[in-house]
């Protein structure tokens, strides 16, 4: 297998995790906004203390990726 086909592998495999994570925060968003009335405190800052931490982890993996494209040019 080849230097470029192991790159796009590596990609594929970074963006499917990175579609897990987008789905993961936006259900979990999803049941904050419709429990902020009726859940108890510590629950409520667990599910924002895990949607930022969601948030960060989307963030550092898109860069992370954008970066193994980027590597792909002298390819």
């Amino acid at each position: 297998m080849s230097e470029l086909d192991v790159a796009k592998e590596q990609i594929a495999y970074l963006k499917a995790w990175l579609g897990i994570l987008v789905i993961t925060d936006i259900s979990v968003f999803g049941w904050l906004i419709s429990n902020l009335g009726t859940s108890t405190a510590p629950l409520l800052w667990g599910a924002v203390i895990a949607v930022v931490a969601l948030s960060a982890g989307i963030l550092l993996l898109h860069r992370r990726i954008g970066r193994r494209i980027e590597s792909l040019r002298g390819l």
